[in-house]
């Protein structure tokens, strides 16, 4: 990444990589700029063959993200331009889902408006015990159009027209109660939980993984049907991958399996 992108990308060396949002002056609020710095740092993950997790955090002691920019929306440019603008977020939103390696979203701070949806296109997201979560667009004459799918698709209807027309936050545990959270934990013992899931991530076979993430994006939307048909054929094309054999092998063997991504 530029030194000057609002983005840090960094590399445990255990085919972990975290994308850290680094804008604290704005909250790091979801920019023209930091969509794309997103964007061009979860392409390099999804493109890289060592990278087998990614997280996705903030650099702000109380804020994951504060959510779009309001001064770009109010801005005096021509509407096209503001509909070109805002397709970012869901070529950012598909790209999470399609990206073929498990994400975690490290929600230690405020998680609102347009984040939330950039935390639901996550697969897990941890929480710390402080961070809360809402959509307060409605009170600023905004509406959450772009993140609407990703919630109803995450949380019930009825919680979720909650959310969308009242514009009140929720907190860690409440979010986790709904479906937006999948652990919420101390902060004190935040990092350390997001390790831990990150490892167990990364140490999956990284074909099989890539084959079911792309599966669970692909299926979300289709009749049961198609669905099943569909499941059916990606079963029988896992059955013929080498890591399959080995992942069985390994467990009736007691030992750990050596993943050879084929």
């Amino acid at each position: 990444m530029n030194d000057d992108a609002p983005v840090r990308y960094e590399s445990t060396g255990a085919g972990i990589v975290t994308i850290t949002m680094d804008d604290p002056d704005t909250r790091n609020a979801l920019s023209d700029a930091m969509l794309d710095a997103l964007i061009v740092a979860l392409e390099r993950a999804r493109d890289d063959e060592g990278v087998r997790c990614v997280v996705l955090a903030s650099s702000h002691a109380t804020v994951f993200s504060s959510g779009g920019d309001l001064g770009g929306f109010a801005a005096e440019v021509p509407l096209a331009h503001k509909h070109l603008a805002t397709e970012r977020f869901p070529r950012l939103f598909t790209l999470i889902g399609s990206l073929g390696k498990p994400t975690v979203c490290a929600a230690r701070g405020h998680v609102l408006a347009g984040a939330l949806g950039l935390a639901l296109a996550c697969d897990l997201v941890v929480a710390s015990d402080r961070a809360t979560f809402g959509t307060p667009e409605i009170n600023v004459g905004v509406f959450p159009f772009m993140i609407m799918a990703l919630i109803y698709r995450n949380v019930g209807r009825k919680k979720t027209n909650e959310l969308l027309l009242l514009g009140e936050r929720i907190d860690a545990h409440e979010a986790a109660r709904i479906g937006i959270v999948n652990r919420v934990v101390p902060d004190d013992g935040f990092d350390a939980a997001v390790a831990d899931w990150a490892g167990r991530l990364a140490a999956k076979s990284p074909l099989l993984m890539r084959l079911g993430k792309d599966a669970m994006f692909r299926q979300q939307d289709m009749a049961l049907a198609d669905a099943l048909d569909f499941l059916h054929a990606q079963l029988t094309l896992a059955f013929a991958t080498e890591d399959i054999r080995e992942g069985v092998q390994a467990f009736f063997e007691k030992r750990e399996p050596v993943w050879r991504g084929r």
